[in-house]
């Protein structure tokens, strides 16, 4: 990922579409995958939507001619069956947010007098580094040199209170602890005095060496990400991405392995095979069965997540490192082109600060169903969030990441306006959270910002849409400092910080560990605490939908963690703290 590149000016004539290159003559085979644990089938019900055709966009910063409603989706001018079928105002909330009172305000910023890097201390203490460890070891024992099964979730209550739930190599989530553990790396290599910060100087962490803490951090990496290899060649899953790339990317970029950059560049050409030209999208899930609804031929439906977005950064990676980086490069942008339509619902702009974005505001759905033939969007559904009209947070979440990520590859700014429109509306609906929510947790994001609250005094939360939501925002900063657009820049930079510290100060798990010097240049983990809790963060959701199969939430999960250590990384790199 590069950062934006500045023209210098914000005059400029409107941009044009992107221009993809041809595409294939004939439709990929897509190859089928088992049937998902919990999967949103299509409702025979659900009336048709007419594909809308893509506007031309004003120029960067948005500016709407009076009387004029211009976005980045644009209805066709036929009449929709109905108001729920329009493009344009088709997610009213479930519940009204609670408007705010007083006058337009600004994000609030950092304590007086005090750094970032003093505000998330949390983020380089040698805690993460120590559960972390704990989790890569206690893992590998007896004669068992590489990992069958990877971390998962971490229960807050029940009999497995505190220990990471195991899923198989070939989950969706495999990549996240690995990729953990490289970021882990990446600070021992780059940052050595980030690596496990700790201000107390009687500190028993303090007594190892960083070239101790390197290498055994290397062969925990080493060890983690050998499994991964294996998976490059698989065309039976749209997340391929999120496998391969948290670790083998840095494995390449810290260490040169050249194994990782062949996996990487294979692992895009296999996603690629998921390509449907007819459709101009990557197909997500072969099939999708729940409780309620079935979808299961794909000769007429085609399922594509919001998640998928941050899928993309695999296909603009190896794109640059291989002979037939522009069919990869080509495809990943058609696909981001294609859910701008399928995915993203306008929403009443509503400026809660002086300094927000003034372009049209989107939130987004989980799942689209279109017709693989041509493209049109046959229905907008759910499967992890509330319902198919609700706003899913950690869905919201990746859609922020995915286009500010789109943008850094491409420069091409129709996904920076998306990008803008995502984040402000996540911003507005975490400003504007219930009573029941307290203020120093605001920035905790809810699981969905419209499914009603049973628990007033507990009410539940996704701190993982949070950590990913905070990385996207981050990401956006990035490209507004480049394009000259400093209040937006700082915005949204205060925005990310603000939602990590909130994490810290709420969700960050109070069982907490640290790393003791061994004998012969061993490291020990010690509990601070009685009990144990693996995961750093608490109070995430991985799937409340209530016509799933299986619904579980109030855990740590191991992405909500990737993202909260990459999140750290990306302030160092900035050079934040």
């Amino acid at each position: 990922m590069s950062e934006g590149e500045s023209n210098g000016t914000t005059q400029e004539p409107p941009l044009p579409e992107v221009a993809l290159q041809q595409q294939p003559a004939e439709p990929v085979a897509v190859h089928h995958q088992k049937p998902l644990e919990d999967s949103v089938p299509f409702s025979s019900q659900a009336p048709p939507v007419v594909q809308p055709e893509m506007a031309q966009l004003p120029q960067f910063p948005y500016e709407q001619p009076p009387g004029e409603q211009s976005s980045l989706i644009q209805s066709p001018q036929t009449q929709p069956a109905s108001d729920e079928d329009s493009m344009v105002g088709n997610s009213t909330p479930i519940s009204s947010p609670t408007e705010p009172d007083g006058p337009v305000h600004d994000y609030p910023t950092l304590a007086e007098g005090a750094s970032i890097g003093d505000e998330l201390a949390g983020l380089y203490g040698d805690n993460i580094l120590a559960k972390v460890f704990r989790t890569a070891t206690k893992s590998l024992t007896g004669e068992k040199r590489f990992p069958d099964y990877f971390p998962e979730y971490v229960p807050q209550e029940g009999k497995d209170f505190g220990n990471y739930t195991l899923r198989e190599a070939e989950f969706w989530t495999c990549g996240f602890f690995p990729g953990t553990l490289s970021l882990l790396l990446e600070r021992a290599i780059r940052f050595p005095r980030k690596i496990c910060k700790s201000n107390d100087d009687t500190s028993k962490t303090n007594d190892i060496s960083i070239e101790t803490i390197r290498l055994h951090l290397q062969t925990l990496c080493d060890t983690w990400t050998r499994p991964l290899h294996c998976m490059a060649s698989r065309t039976d899953t749209h997340d391929i991405g999120f496998i391969v790339m948290p670790s083998l990317r840095l494995d390449w970029e810290l260490n040169g392995n050249a194994q990782s950059l062949n996996s990487i560049i294979c692992a895009a050409r296999s996603l690629a095979t998921r390509y449907v030209p007819t459709a101009g999208a990557i197909r997500s899930w072969d099939l999708l069965v729940k409780k309620n609804l079935e979808i299961r031929d794909q000769t007429e439906n085609m399922i594509i997540i919001i998640d998928s977005l941050c899928n993309l950064d695999l296909l603009y990676y190896a794109a640059e490192h291989c002979p037939d980086g522009q069919k990869l490069y080509d495809i990943a942008t058609s696909h981001a082109n294609v859910l701008l339509r399928s995915h993203l619902r306008e929403e009443k702009l509503v400026p809660l600060s002086k300094t927000c974005y003034t372009g049209p505001w989107y939130s987004t759905c989980h799942v689209a169903n279109i017709d693989p033939r041509t493209g049109e969007l046959k229905a907008r559904l759910t499967h992890q969030g509330y319902d198919n009209e609700s706003t899913w947070a950690r869905g919201q979440a990746w859609a922020i990441l995915g286009y500010a990520q789109t943008f850094m590859s491409t420069k091409d700014r129709i996904f920076l306006r998306a990008a803008c429109g995502l984040a402000e509306y996540f911003l507005y609906r975490l400003e504007t959270a219930p009573e029941c929510i307290p203020m120093g947790s605001r920035y905790v994001p809810l699981w969905d910002f419209d499914a009603p609250i049973s628990d007033s005094e507990r009410p539940l939360r996704d701190s993982s849409a949070g950590s990913i939501a905070a990385n996207g925002l981050l990401v956006l900063s990035q490209a507004m400092a480049a394009l000259d657009q400093d209040d937006l820049a700082g915005r949204y930079r205060r925005a990310a910080i603000d939602i990590v510290r909130e994490l810290l100060g709420f969700a960050q798990a109070p069982e907490k560990v640290r790393l003791i010097k061994g004998s012969a240049n061993a490291i020990e983990v010690e509990d601070d605490t009685l009990r144990t809790f693996d995961a750093i963060l608490k109070y995430g959701t991985a799937n409340n939908n209530q016509y799933s199969k299986r619904r579980y939430a109030n855990h740590g999960l191991v992405y909500g963690d990737y993202y909260l250590v990459a999140f750290g990384n990306r302030l160092l790199q900035m050079g934040l703290v």
